[in-house]
């Protein structure tokens, strides 16, 4: 079963991993949990969001989330917010933050929001969360490193701070400037290294716990009580949400470097055939989620017994094939193939309409214009327009060792039905017609050039 978990200055993914096996996202957004459920995981944890800059994650789209059977945690910031809004919608909060929102002890998003660094630098923080501060403030209060009037003084002046500013050198300046114990001060500064408490990392692995907990329990789909609304509003934000790809924290080209990788490509002077083909892949993969398509276990099996057969492989070197490849999600892989099978057969009439656009862009057009048009006055000139095996004077056999053998420069395929499926024919009659008017063609214009 597949987690998303989307995190950022409060956990990173490489710690996180310790302690969940699940694919790790960037800071949620809005719209990143609408294109996570779409990949249909069986539980979707937020625990970093964005505040500002860009628009927070819908409400709606964590609803939807619900209603389409997936579990969805909340924990330590913009996790916590959002499972203390609707925790009586299904979503589940996790931790002491969590339960301060829903209690109503907590009210503000600043008491969770932090300045952070870009992806490049891993999302460090570079503030303080408040929730942060007065956690660490009653463990120096606890540990009797300030009294309880400097613990609220400093508490007092660190929520009058913007979220950005509030970091601890500033804090201890402003406290300094307004009077407080110098003692006690200088006390907390040398305290801090060792007793800082940071309530939003315990939160986000006790989140990380509970689901890997669930999942290893058995994690059903998620049952809702509410009627989920298809209004407008949402099927215009669905819409628009759909259009942009999940944003992934590790490089989608996995294995190495995309820019490495996307070099090698440049230098076989092969990047742009596979742009071509990754978007074709793309646009199928979209239209068939647009579509709401599911494909069933037949129809999965069906997927891999064809892509196993077009790959020559077996199942064993199906294994070793995962492994060269670096696919580490095959049952994402064999949905999406079977998505993009399915396109390809809903819209084989306008890929014949476009196909003629396609081969003069290529430069193909006019050479294969020009054989097909030959072949027909050649093969009428000597009476093969329909030609029989006796007429080429060779076994079916035979025919079949020319076609692939000699003309396609590849052993015979076995089982042939499925080669003639491959190559594109209706079935394996208009195969062996194609395979005889080429052999006889082939042998006339020797004669002709003889």
């Amino acid at each position: 079963m597949k987690v998303f978990i989307f995190t950022g200055p409060t956990l990173r993914a490489e710690e996180a991993r310790a302690e969940l096996d699940g694919v790790y996202l960037p800071p949620v957004q809005q719209g990143d949990v609408y294109r996570a459920a779409m990949e249909k995981p069986a539980a979707i944890g937020i625990i970093d969001g964005f505040f500002e800059h860009v628009p927070a994650v819908w409400h709606k789209e964590i609803l939807w989330a619900l209603s389409e059977g997936i579990h969805v945690f909340g924990a330590a910031s913009m996790g916590a917010l959002r499972a203390a809004e609707l925790v009586s919608f299904g979503m589940e909060g996790v931790g002491a933050i969590f339960e301060d929102f829903q209690r109503g002890v907590l009210e503000d998003d600043d008491e969770v929001a932090v300045a952070h660094a870009s992806a490049e630098d891993h999302w460090k923080p570079l503030s303080e969360a408040m929730v942060n501060v007065r956690a660490t403030l009653a463990a120096a209060r606890n540990a009797l490193v300030v009294s309880e009037d400097t613990r609220a003084a400093l508490e007092r002046l660190a929520k009058s701070l913007f979220y950005v500013e509030r970091v601890w050198p500033t804090v201890l300046n402003r406290a300094a400037r307004e009077g407080l114990p110098v003692a006690e001060l200088e006390a907390l500064k040398a305290w801090l290294p060792e007793g800082r408490v940071d309530a939003k990392r315990a939160d986000a692995v006790a989140l990380l716990r509970t689901i890997r907990a669930r999942m290893e329990a058995g994690l059903g789909p998620k049952e809702t009580r509410f009627p989920f609304q298809h209004t407008d509003a949402w099927e215009e934000a669905r819409r628009r949400a759909g259009r942009q790809p999940l944003r992934y924290a590790a490089n989608p080209l996995e294995g190495v470097a995309s820019e490495a990788l996307l070099d090698e490509l440049r230098l076989r002077g092969g990047l742009k055939e596979a742009r071509r083909s990754s978007m074709a892949r793309a646009l199928a993969v979209e239209e068939a989620r647009r579509l709401g398509r599911e494909p069933g276990a037949e129809e999965l099996h069906a997927t891999e017994a064809a892509l196993l057969h077009e790959r020559q492989l077996t199942p064993e070197t199906f294994k070793r094939w995962k492994s060269e490849q670096y696919v580490d999600d095959v049952s994402r892989l064999l949905r999406d193939e079977s998505h993009v099978r399915w396109v390809e057969t809903l819209f084989e009439p306008d890929v014949l309409r476009h196909l003629a656009d396609h081969l003069r862009l290529t430069g193909e057009y006019g050479a294969l214009v020009q054989r097909a048009k030959d072949k027909e006055e050649v093969l009428a000139e000597a009476g093969l327009s329909a030609p029989r095996l006796e007429d080429a004077g060779i076994t079916e056999g035979a025919l079949w060792a020319w076609y692939f053998e000699e003309h396609q420069g590849r052993m015979v395929p076995s089982p042939l039905h499925q080669a003639a499926r491959d190559e594109g024919f209706p079935d394996i009659d208009s195969m062996r017609r194609a395979a005889l008017r080429e052999l006889c063609y082939v042998l006339a214009k020797a004669g002709e050039a003889a």
